[in-house]
């Protein structure tokens, strides 16, 4: 769970009178996920947050499921998503499920005419390309490459790209982002032997009180639809806020990995947890240092979850023909394992400097329409001779 922060102005007691210069109160609006016993936040607005002039028609932007069931490994090429002007239309789901969905994106310009707001899900932007500012109610997140941008379900945003070069790979969960419970204390202090810390973690700063009137466009995501709604006041109006609800960012530069004499197993590279899939970080590291350990990985059967691997920069010991942007899955049911040649190529062998993005799912993925466009159909013999 992200840690208490405090920006801006607050009352010394919560739910008590809070009185603007002119007399008037500030509303204070809690902000949550999971009702009122998970983690929280409380936000001081110039104006009630509930002032809509005009509701839309909603826009249908469920997934295309192509193929619900999988028994095959499959690989797509990511890079071959093509840019898109606006953010949202940019957003390319690839595989999804009840619990998750994940989407590639490559948007060129910055959502400067609207706002928006995902009810459904948290959110992990990953930064493959690109650099910028992720604004919100909270304050201003400077982003770049490799940042996991963590957004919590509700909160409106905007997206400002330093240029139109920008590659996502964005995670959305329909269950809480937390850090996994074998990293935290029961007081949610992350422990020593945790790969990172609270100091790698960046919340947000240069909190900016919006007081403004006049339309402001919001899209908010609910059950595969978008509604264009439609505010009287901006949706940045906050002269300050407190609590533990927030987005914040971790880069993956910063996460430290754990190693051992012997290859150590995928759990060791988690990042982040929600229910029914974990998200884990591989990141250059020294390689096992046994006189005889074998750094590349043993074969192992997906006896309980889909893995999915978002191939990032740097070199692969245990894949051969690997792309940035590449996506592969290797569904529950079958092994996998390294290419051929690649276990006897690593031994000796003393760094690996690759970086990918895992998600493994425990329950199946469907594969979407869009990700058959982008697929090696070929991938499932690239373990022949």
């Amino acid at each position: 769970m992200p840690h208490y922060q405090l920006r801006g102005k607050i009352p010394h007691k919560r739910h008590t009178q809070f009185r603007k210069p002119d007399g008037g109160l500030y509303q204070e609006e809690l902000v949550s996920t999971e009702g009122f016993h998970s983690v929280y936040s409380l936000i001081y607005h110039c104006h009630p947050p509930t002032l809509v002039s005009k509701i839309d028609a909603p826009l249908e932007v469920s997934p295309k499921i192509a193929q619900p069931k999988n028994m095959q490994h499959r690989c797509y090429k990511g890079f071959k998503v093509q840019p898109q002007d606006d953010f949202l239309q940019s957003r390319v789901p690839v595989l999804v499920n009840t619990d998750v969905h994940i989407v590639l994106a490559a948007p060129k310009k910055s959502t400067t005419t609207y706002f928006y707001k995902n009810s459904d899900a948290d959110e992990v932007l990953f930064v493959h390309e690109g650099s910028g500012v992720f604004k919100t109610i909270f304050g201003d997140l400077d982003f770049s490459y490799g940042d996991y941008i963590v957004v919590p379900r509700g909160i409106i945003y905007q997206i400002h790209f330093n240029d139109e070069n920008n590659r996502l790979f964005i995670v959305e969960s329909f269950s809480p982002v937390q850090y996994p419970k074998r990293y935290r204390n029961e007081f949610g202090q992350l422990l020593e032997h945790s790969p990172y810390c609270e100091r790698d973690i960046r919340a947000p700063e240069n909190l900016t009180t919006h007081d403004e009137q006049g339309d402001f466009l919001v899209y908010i995501k609910k059950q595969g639809l978008l509604y264009p709604y439609h505010y009287t006041t901006h949706p940045f109006d906050a002269v300050g806020w407190d609590g533990n609800h927030y987005p914040y960012i971790f880069s993956i530069h910063n996460f430290e990995p754990i190693t051992g004499r012997v290859h150590q197993p995928p759990p060791v590279h988690q990042t982040f947890e929600a229910h029914n899939f974990v998200i884990c970080s591989f990141v250059p590291r020294k390689y096992d240092y046994h006189p005889q350990s074998i750094p590349a990985p043993y074969h192992h059967s997906n006896v309980d979850s889909d893995e999915v691997l978002y191939y990032v920069d740097g070199d692969f010991m245990s894949r051969k023909h690997v792309e940035r942007g590449m996506i592969t899955l290797h569904p529950i049911g079958i092994p996998h394992g390294p290419h051929p040649g690649t276990i006897e190529k690593s031994i000796g062998k003393e760094e690996t400097r690759e970086l990918a993005v895992m998600v493994d799912t425990f329950k199946p993925l469907w594969i979407t329409e869009q990700a058959l466009l982008l697929e090696d159909p070929d991938y499932f013999k690239s373990w022949l001779p």
